[in-house]
């Protein structure tokens, strides 16, 4: 089946302004992205959703493929809706816009698991690494099933590990915001409210999980870090200088 990757970039940041275009690298950061999503093997087309004409003209002399969508979009995944409802192929990724370091293997991987027959949603989760806190509410976790499909998502520390002293050490996973849909899937997740759970815990995947939706989750063995503030992007420079 036919693959796009779509990758959302508001200009907007509360925490990082104009964080997509950040530039100290030469290239903007999203265009970071872009670079690594065209690795992929998988993959028909690379596309950048946006709100402004700012990201549009950055990202030309890189001849990245653009498309203006509405700024009353609340989320990404409403933003990449709006181009997948103009688009033919049967799955779709959502590669976040500040994921420069994204592994090309795990957006393939992501398009093989949509591949299944029965398929409706994917997700890519991996175990927590030393110095990971599963305390941390901005780290989601994942409760998976034996089967790989997701039970839910948390910024709590689940699965709740009710004796302290035990030596069952409890399989915590890190939920990273790569997302793939089936098309059709996309569309009506995008046409739904946001649900009870969702509001709660302010993850949108809880949507498509109260809704019924199967999420099957890649296991990769290593998060790439995203960049969320000026301190992450400028170790980030330093990582592309060395």
């Amino acid at each position: 089946m036919s693959a796009v990757v779509v990758i959302p970039a508001r200009y907007g940041s509360s925490r990082f302004p104009a964080k997509v275009l950040a530039s100290e690298t030469g290239r903007p950061l999203v265009q970071h992205v872009v670079d690594r999503a065209r690795r992929c093997r998988s993959v028909r087309q690379v596309i950048v959703a946006t709100d402004d004409q700012r990201v549009i003209e950055a990202l030309r002399p890189f001849e990245t493929t653009c498309v203006m969508t509405s700024i009353a979009h609340q989320s990404g995944t409403d933003r990449i809706a709006e181009v997948a409802s103009s688009l033919a192929d049967d799955i779709v990724i959502n590669v976040q816009g500040d994921e420069p370091e994204i592994d090309p293997g795990a957006i393939d991987g992501l398009v093989e698991l949509m591949n299944r027959p029965g398929s409706e949603m994917g997700t890519v989760i991996t175990p927590f690494g030393p110095g990971k806190d599963p305390n941390d509410p901005n780290i989601v976790k994942a409760v998976v099933a034996q089967d790989g499909r997701a039970l839910y998502f948390s910024r709590l520390p689940v699965p709740y590990r009710r004796e302290p002293i035990s030596d069952a050490a409890p399989p915590y996973y890190h939920h990273l915001g790569i997302y793939g849909y089936r098309r059709e899937v996309l569309l009506r997740f995008a046409s739904w409210k946001p649900t009870m759970l969702e509001q709660t815990e302010k993850l949108e995947q809880l949507r498509a999980l109260e809704h019924g939706v199967r999420i099957d989750c890649l296991k990769v063995q290593t998060a790439p870090p995203g960049i969320d503030t000026p301190e992450q992007y400028a170790a980030f420079v330093q990582r592309q200088r060395n």
